[in-house]
């Protein structure tokens, strides 16, 4: 626990203390490189791999912040929630097999995993939750996910500043068990402050990674013609890192 602790502290000081000074050169290039040598870190200690720890019952925080976005006031949007997201479809595109377009009644009826986890924010702020859906693992292997795949993008129906949010992950993190599409915290339907109807949970990284108002799934060769191609909206803008692992 002291090291993922030192991990954490360490991504959220690079995320926010180095964001005003992400745009130049130089700080831009080291940024790059101690991004590098914490992803190497937990890549050679196997922690990418290993599960994050789960918690009981009794560890549920009594309140679980919403936080970034927290009522989309997209239109599309608006209208799903006023129809209690019957109508909600989520998509797997790209470079798979077999496309699918799932309703949420569709994803409630896959294999579900129920996980008991801590969400640590870049801001300093952490909440264990009890989180329930499909892996996502489970979804990529309905779809078939071809060989030239090396990451996955998730689309979201919240936009800032007129930009939509994204986030994605390589297939490491992809393919990790704790890494699920929730509908359901804390035994009830995700709330719209958390990301309903649907959101990721990806355990073993940072809550900006977590991407809420999920609405589809690409597996892409490349990031570089997604967004500003470094990989999520906030790394697009500031000094957060594509990999954030804790």
């Amino acid at each position: 626990m002291k090291r993922r602790s030192l991990l954490a502290g360490a991504a959220a000081f690079l995320a926010t203390g180095c964001s005003k000074l992400a745009e130049t050169g130089p700080v831009s290039s080291l940024l790059s490189s101690v991004e590098d040598w914490n992803k190497g870190l937990h890549d050679l200690l196997g922690r990418r791999k290993a599960l994050a720890p789960e918690f009981s019952l009794e560890d549920i925080s009594p309140v679980f912040r919403g936080n970034g976005t927290t009522d989309p006031q997209d239109a599309a949007y608006k209208a799903h929630l006023a129809a209690g997201f019957a109508e909600w479809r989520l998509g797997v595109t790209g470079l798979v097999s077999t496309p699918l377009s799932l309703t949420l009644d569709e994803v409630k009826a896959l294999p579900q995993r129920t996980q008991i986890t801590r969400h640590d924010c870049v801001e300093g702020w952490s909440a264990i939750g009890q989180w329930t859906g499909p892996q996502l693992a489970h979804i990529l292997e309905m779809a078939g996910v071809k060989p030239e795949a090396r990451f996955i993008v998730f689309h979201c129906a919240d936009t800032l500043n007129g930009s939509a949010y994204y986030e994605s992950v390589d297939l490491v993190d992809a393919f990790h068990p704790q890494t699920i599409i929730a509908h359901s915290l804390n035994g009830e339907p995700l709330p719209v402050k958390n990301g309903a109807p649907l959101r990721m949970r990806i355990e073993r990284q940072l809550g900006y990674k977590h991407a809420k108002y999920l609405t589809g799934i690409e597996a892409v060769a490349s990031l570089e013609e997604i967004g500003a191609g470094k990989g999520g909206y906030w790394e697009d803008r500031t000094g957060y890192q594509w990999y954030a692992g804790i």
